[in-house]
């Protein structure tokens, strides 16, 4: 069965009766004269279709745990959305930590993850009521120790591991092969543990953490994932008599941005995670665990496109045309960062006939702002409305002030209603941080 991640565009996409495209029932056009642009438009219905495929995907089996992972795009809109449909939130920064506490959200559904956390992260995580952290390394181990003692608690934890597969993805965005910055090597594991064991109290162990990558497209690495886990939880039984009944398997699934993408669907990995436990729980005599699953990128990348207001162009002579945009690597950095592609059409015109070769350029003052290089679209005229699909997930994430230029709204739409998630920023609000000293005066 296939899944929205196999989509380009949000499922709402359509082509309306002004000869624009419209998504979750409003207008690019109108979006962009409403609110400007650059502009984030999530459609809600395609956020909602995601969440529910993975409840289905893996109805069968009972003991899953759906937490999305937060880094792919945090508001507090997004933050409800995930309550309603039954989400926990994987979180990695104690500014990921406060925008769930202050949606609302129960913090009992949350688990805090990453490389680094800082003593003050870990204690907001603690007074927050977060009661599952996956912990790194050997310093965030002592440290978590200590602060659950000051604060009179015992905490659960996941020891993070490496488990040495690698998918076939950018390498910055590998994190499951062994050297790599994320979590314990497996040589690793017995030290951790005894330490858990003899020294640290209040800490409670209750499984293992292995997250292999992202925008993944094969079924196997998952299976093998499954295994590698479960050959350490039956070692460690056997050697410590201490059996770990939790499982985090990561997220990772793949989204399609161009045509030359083919991701699997949902249905897929949960037939192929599930298969997987059940063989490997029968091989191992391991009682079937609870199963942590943390989509991002599939969950909300589909959702999302990014407007643009076309401005300046260049023609090189004998080179390239540039057409510029008043966006770029601030509201965008994949493409500066990962190289990354996008299927890109003009709003206004999404009917035109694609023969005009031409390079998406950002405004920034960098040579390397380049959104999209070389690609076919209809004439590009200035004050086109200009959509870029699948930005959902890293888009506004990544986002920065570069060249002091103001981060940009977003909006979700559905049904024919547009709503703001996150105002554009203000010049008064971009400055409001800086500080002239007193002795410059």
């Amino acid at each position: 069965m296939k899944t929205a991640n196999q989509n380009i565009k949000p499922i709402t996409t359509k082509i309306n009766e002004n000869g624009n495209i419209e998504i979750g029932g409003c207008d690019l056009v109108e979006l962009a004269n409403k609110y400007n642009t650059p502009l984030y438009v999530f459609d809600e219905a395609t956020i909602r279709s995601m969440t529910q495929s993975y409840k289905k995907a893996f109805e069968e089996y009972p003991n899953i745990k759906m937490m999305f992972a937060a880094k792919a795009f945090m508001t507090k809109a997004i933050c409800r959305i995930m309550q309603q449909e039954g989400f926990g939130l994987d979180l990695c920064s104690g500014g990921e930590i406060y925008t769930a506490k202050s949606s609302g959200f129960d913090m009992s559904k949350t688990l805090f993850n990453g490389n680094n956390k800082s003593y003050d992260e870990l204690n907001y995580a603690l007074s927050c009521g977060i009661q599952t952290i996956s912990v790194d390394n050997f310093f965030e181990l002592a440290l978590l120790n200590d602060i659950a003692k000051s604060q009179n608690k015992t905490i659960n934890i996941l020891l993070r591991i490496t488990p040495g597969i690698e998918c076939h993805t950018h390498e910055y965005i590998q994190t499951g092969h062994l050297d790599s910055k994320f979590g314990f090597d497996l040589t690793q594991l017995d030290e951790a543990i005894e330490l858990i064991r003899d020294e640290y109290s209040n800490i409670n162990l209750i499984g293992l953490h292995a997250h292999i990558g992202s925008q993944i497209f094969e079924k196997q690495v998952y299976f093998d994932e499954v295994g590698v886990i479960f050959k350490e939880i039956k070692r460690i039984k056997d050697k410590y008599n201490i059996y770990l009944h939790t499982i985090n398997l990561g997220g990772g699934l793949g989204i399609k941005y161009t045509e030359n993408d083919a991701p699997i669907s949902v249905y897929e990995i949960a037939e192929t995670i599930i298969s997987s436990i059940k063989e490997h729980s029968k091989k191992y005599e391991i009682e079937e665990p609870t199963v942590y699953i943390e989509p991002g990128r599939s969950i909300v990348g589909t959702a999302g496109v990014t407007l643009y207001t076309a401005g300046s162009s260049k023609q090189v002579p004998n080179g390239r045309k540039y057409q510029a945009v008043d966006g770029g690597m601030s509201d965008n950095a994949r493409p500066s960062l990962y190289q990354a592609k996008y299927t890109v059409e003009i709003a206004n015109n999404p009917k035109g006939t694609a023969d005009e070769k031409v390079t998406i350029a950002g405004k920034h003052c960098e040579s390397g702002d380049i959104l999209a290089k070389d690609i076919m679209l209809p004439e590009i005229e200035e004050g086109d409305t200009i959509c870029f699909y699948t930005t959902g997930a890293y888009g506004y994430s990544m986002s920065s002030n570069y060249n002091r230029v103001l981060k940009a709204a977003a909006v979700l739409v559905n049904n024919g209603k547009s709503d703001i998630i996150i105002n554009r920023q203000t010049y008064e609000q971009l400055c409001e941080s800086d500080v002239i000293p007193e002795r410059l005066n």
